[in-house]
């Protein structure tokens, strides 16, 4: 497939806002149980929400790239029954909504106490919105996965896989970022969001070279018989189907060579696993917020290759008989 810029950059930047949301919540849990310092009053989750609802807008402002009539946006929300891009478009403003309540309670100090549990636990409102966030949250990333993964003709989409590493490679953006941010804002949680950052990095690399080897291995379905709709056993290709350049030759094709596939392959394989790793332990070893910034840029940019990949990986079954020439 040709992987569209717009779509790269929605996917990565609103998994990062996502990520970095569930970081937030995560520290706020482990507080309410005092297994973590309150952060309360430091305006911590209130700075924590801000940066990740510009990703957030970051990402939308990016998807209108992708558009031919961006003022007829809108109209993507109308097939929620059937469409897994309408239900992203649905719940994407929604999150982010939930996202705006939980920051704006938390600087403004709305924390009125709903439920008691004892004298050790008080739940409010803030702990509500996050619920309603995280469940938000990960019907987001099941959206955007599922727009992918729903696609039974491209097999190397087509698999539990693919929501997966969306999950996994989120949430290791979000908490990779949350670490340098809390060596700026709250020193104190380095260690706590950098180790979690490391694990779920961990988890992310595990379910990427699963799904890389799983796709190694996969034999196409189609076959030029097929593609063309000729089921006589002998065809010879003599030119690409159209002489000119077109919306088949053009879109579901990256016209790029397989070095070039395999190069950034093991590019993103450096920047989104291997240097963050080295960067964070680093970073956390020696509280440097410069090395924690460096771990979540250069896990970003490599976000970047992946998502590339990810599209351009994917072989259309059109494409036997529009990019090839006996």
């Amino acid at each position: 497939m040709h992987p569209a810029f717009s779509v790269i950059f929605l996917t990565t930047l609103i998994g990062v806002g996502q990520g970095l949301f569930l970081a937030l919540y995560t520290g706020q849990v482990y507080a309410f149980f005092h297994l973590l310092p309150s952060q309360e009053g430091a305006g911590f989750y209130a700075g924590g929400s801000l940066i990740a609802i510009l990703f957030l807008i970051g990402g939308l402002i990016a998807s209108f790239f992708h558009l031919g009539h961006p003022e007829r946006a809108w109209r993507t929300a109308a097939k929620w029954r059937t469409s897994w891009l309408s239900r992203e478009v649905i719940v994407l403003p929604a999150f982010m909504g939930i996202l705006f309540f939980y920051g704006a309670a938390h600087w403004l100090g709305w924390n009125p106490p709903l439920i008691s549990f004892g004298d050790a636990l008080t739940l409010d409102a803030t702990m509500v919105f996050g619920v309603l966030g995280t469940v938000l949250c990960f019907a987001l990333f099941i959206c955007t996965a599922m727009i992918y993964a729903c696609l039974k003709f491209l097999q190397e989409w087509h698999s539990p896989l693919t929501v997966a590493n969306y999950i996994l490679l989120g949430g290791a953006s979000g908490f990779t970022l949350a670490t340098a941010y809390s060596a700026y804002a709250a020193p104190g949680l380095i260690g706590f969001f950098g180790k979690w950052a490391m694990i779920i990095t961990v988890l992310a690399l595990v379910g990427r070279i699963a799904s890389l080897l799983r796709n190694a291995r996969l034999t196409p379905k189609s076959t030029l018989q097929t593609a063309i709709g000729v089921r006589h056993g002998q065809i010879v290709q003599k030119s690409q189907g159209f002489m000119g350049g077109s919306f088949n030759t053009r879109e579901f094709f990256h016209g790029q060579g397989a070095s070039l596939l395999r190069s950034v392959k093991w590019v993103f394989l450096m920047l989104v696993f291997a240097l963050p790793l080295l960067l964070l332990a680093s970073g956390i070893s020696l509280a440097s917020g410069a090395l924690l910034t460096a771990a979540f840029v250069t896990q970003y940019v490599g976000l970047l290759a992946e998502r590339w990949f990810f599209f351009a990986q994917a072989n259309h079954p059109q494409n036997l008989y529009y990019q090839a020439v006996s």
